[in-house]
């Protein structure tokens, strides 16, 4: 085959380059057997396959051709990221995704959708005028445990919460009902701020809510920050719990969240209202039980 494309070149002027692409053979293999070596051109590319080679794997395999593209800016190379995309491709050589964390919510498929209340002005002037769920997962050795809230930003208290093996409306309506227990059994006219998640929208949730009662409250679908009082307080307490190390049976987990949400209730710190003492917050209940 080689002595065919050098013969083409010797008898009818044909460049060993078109030949090649004509028979589909690497240039690299023919300029290695007629003893001439790689043109400069060729030099070069397979300098930069192996620069990229090695790069990739120093990264291992976290960096698409953008980044390996900077990293060779960095050492000095002129190329292009389209370039470093189509040796990365010809290479073999694709970055990982990275693992994303996977929401809890799922949107309820139903047409009901409850007002927003709300609208993003998260504070409140006293107790049981705003309260706010929402759900979590906490990672143990025997698969995960889900756990529902209920804060009341007036007084930066958890009221209630519920552990389960799974998120559904069940598990949601024990934390409401734990909370308004705790609330003396009526809180007429609480605003309980949600979101779209299938377990406030069943019709067991909307049930008790009309039975306690409480108006329901939903944010938009997607915007975490339409509901940050409860994210930011269960992204302290994942925080919390991963910090004292993984559980190894769901029982364990339930004590180490009832114990952090006791320890969080004795001295209110919530990482996106600051902290009340205890003296403050009785001052400004004038009078009004916190409980």
């Amino acid at each position: 085959m080689a002595a065919f494309i050098a013969a083409q070149g010797a008898d009818h002027g044909i460049p060993a380059t078109a030949c090649c692409r004509a028979l589909r053979v690497p240039r690299s293999w023919y300029y290695k057997w007629s003893g001439r070596g790689l043109p400069p051109r060729a030099v070069r590319r397979e300098r930069l396959k192996a620069e990229i080679a090695g790069l990739f794997a120093g990264h291992k395999g976290n960096r698409g051709p953008p980044m390996i593209t900077a990293d060779l800016h960095d050492l000095g190379w002129r190329v292009s990221k389209n370039t470093v995309a189509a040796l990365m491709a010809e290479m073999g050589l694709a970055a990982r995704p990275k693992n994303r964390r996977k929401g809890t919510t799922r949107p309820g498929k139903g047409r009901w959708k409850a007002p927003d209340l709300v609208k993003r002005d998260f504070p409140a002037a006293g107790i049981n005028v705003k309260w706010y769920g929402d759900g979590t997962d906490i990672g143990t050795d025997e698969g995960k445990l889900c756990r529902d809230s209920v804060l009341d930003v007036g007084s930066r208290r958890v009221l209630g919460f519920a552990l389960g093996e799974h998120h559904d409306a069940e598990l949601a309506c024990s934390a409401l009902v734990m909370a308004v227990a705790v609330r003396g059994g009526q809180v007429p006219g609480v605003i309980f701020r949600t979101d779209q998640g299938s377990e406030y929208t069943a019709g067991l949730f909307r049930a008790a809510c009309a039975r306690l009662p409480v108006c329901q409250s939903l944010g938009r679908p997607g915007p975490a920050l339409d509901n940050a009082v409860i994210e930011s307080w269960h992204s302290t307490l994942e925080f919390e719990l991963r910090r004292a190390g993984r559980f190894a049976t769901r029982a364990a987990a339930r004590a180490g969240a009832a114990a952090w949400v006791e320890d969080y209730n004795d001295h209110r710190r919530h990482p996106a209202l600051g902290r009340i003492s205890p003296v403050e917050y009785e001052r400004s209940l004038a009078g009004k039980d916190a409980a």
